[in-house]
């Protein structure tokens, strides 16, 4: 199964889909909903977000086990430095590791202090480099204080997130190469709105790759794509979330509709979104879709 992944990210065209598990005891009926759209049907694998914004959700670990069960397609659980030293981290890998929950997100994660949670605070013992180190350790039979296990790790699959935009392009490809370096397999980019962007990461991502050949590493680069329906979700993204570019002719076309209705903002802003899709996976068909488990728009998305 992941073996198959990792094939399709390397050869072939790959998608995936992300579920952000919710402020509840059971994560089921999200996979319900899945399920009755047909969409694990269309998808190569899945992931779980861990705690995004840090709001309290159900685990991205058991909710990864209970997509796998499920669908039978490996699932990329999201773990965050935000809330693990390096004891946690091994312990939750060894876990999740025989109930084979082998492909793992590596994250810095969100600031503890726009949490939910009352005086909440974060650990942040290093950034996602630790754990990935940690990763390459666990698959060379080791935990991080070198010390043998009893019965190796099942091998595991790291992968590492970077931003879709910065006004130096040097500066991603450096953190581009920083992932390759500590063991990233996959790289998967901040929503892309613009084709020239995503032309230029994989120039960075290609730059990066030759610049670690020498210690014989490299990851493949995966488009986020998160469809924009509503002209706030526009001006949000470009205003207040850093390493994201939306073109302004989207903001200006999005306001235009605005004014002719809800309906019509929709219609133009998924048609933006999927003319935007269909590009990229002519251009690069390796995509991770973010629909903030609206998934009747994933699914109108991908047929």
């Amino acid at each position: 199964m992941f073996d198959t992944l990792i094939n399709k990210l390397k050869n072939d065209t790959y998608i995936t889909l992300e579920t952000t598990p919710g402020h509840s005891a059971t994560f089921t009926p999200t996979i319900d909903k899945i399920a009755a759209l047909g969409l694990n049907e269309m998808v190569d694998g899945f992931s779980t977000t861990d705690n995004p914004l840090a709001k309290l959700k159900f685990n991205a670990l058991f909710g990864a086990k209970l997509l796998q069960e499920r669908f039978h397609k490996p699932v990329i659980a999201t773990m965050s430095m935000r809330d693990r030293n390096k004891i946690a981290l091994q312990s939750d890998l060894l876990g999740a590791n025989e109930f084979d929950i082998r492909t793992i997100l590596a994250l810095t994660g969100d600031p503890a202090t726009i949490s939910d949670q009352p005086n909440a605070k974060g650990v942040f013992e290093a950034d996602s480099s630790l754990l990935l180190d940690i990763i390459a350790a666990f698959n060379s039979g080791m935990d991080y204080a070198a010390k043998p296990f009893a019965e190796a790790p099942k091998h595991i699959y790291p992968f590492a997130v970077v931003n879709s935009y910065a006004k130096n392009p040097k500066t991603l490809q450096k953190k581009i190469q920083k992932k390759i370096k500590h063991g990233a397999v996959g790289i998967i980019t901040q929503p892309v709105y613009d084709v020239e962007n995503a032309k230029q990461l994989l120039e960075l991502k290609e730059e990066a790759n030759s610049a670690c050949c020498s210690e014989n590493k490299s990851a493949e680069l995966i488009l986020g794509v998160f469809p924009i329906t509503k002209l706030r979700t526009a001006q949000f993204l470009a205003s207040h979330v850093p390493g994201i570019n939306v073109p302004p002719c989207w903001i200006d076309k999005l306001r235009k509709a605005n004014l002719q209705g809800v309906d019509e903002e929709y219609k133009v802003g998924f048609e933006l979104s999927k003319k935007l899709f269909e590009e990229l996976k002519e251009l690069h068909p390796k995509i991770h879709l973010m629909t903030a488990n609206q998934f009747n728009i994933a699914k109108d998305i991908l047929v």
